[in-house]
């Protein structure tokens, strides 16, 4: 039965396997891969796109905390909103960086049907972030993160 839900797993979430490769997931499959966990990890997942000045500017901050992290009930998801077309694009960006995030391109259709699922008061703008815990959404911000504002959301989160 285990290696039945192993295979299950891949088949479904193929992004869950090992190594940077950049993953294209429908809304459903990040939902169900972040928000949808009945755990006390922190799932904090960042919509951003290459073509984004501040999303590109933020990259070093998360990966901060992503290091900073690492061995912590926390896990860091980039939500990459660049066309699904763009997956060359987005890997070698990924690749140059040195991302050791987790990348998924969100194959999500027409925004207006899932940002508000994200939260309501979102215009669309990005950078966005929002964090997940125990499968309940519980932080979102709309913009720019530094190291610092980054840190004292997670450990907002985390106690």
């Amino acid at each position: 039965m285990k290696k039945y839900k192993s295979v299950c797993l891949i088949a479904f979430f193929p992004f869950l396997l090992p190594g940077n490769k950049v993953t294209i997931v429908t809304f459903p499959e990040l939902q169900a891969y972040a928000a949808s966990k009945h755990n006390d990890t922190l799932y904090v997942v960042n919509f951003w796109a290459t073509w984004c000045e501040p999303c590109v500017k933020e990259l070093p901050a998360f990966q901060q905390e992503y290091k900073k992290y690492a061995s912590k009930k926390v896990k860091m998801i980039f939500v990459s909103l660049n066309a699904p077309r763009e997956i060359n694009t987005v890997q070698k960006f990924v690749d140059s960086k040195n991302l050791n995030i987790l990348v998924l391109l969100l194959n999500g259709g027409n925004p207006n049907n899932w940002i508000d699922k994200i939260d309501s008061s979102w215009s669309g703008a990005i950078p966005a972030t929002v964090m997940y815990k125990l499968g309940k959404k519980v932080y979102f911000r709309e913009g720019e993160f530094t190291s610092e504002t980054l840190e004292k959301a997670i450990q907002s989160k985390i106690k």
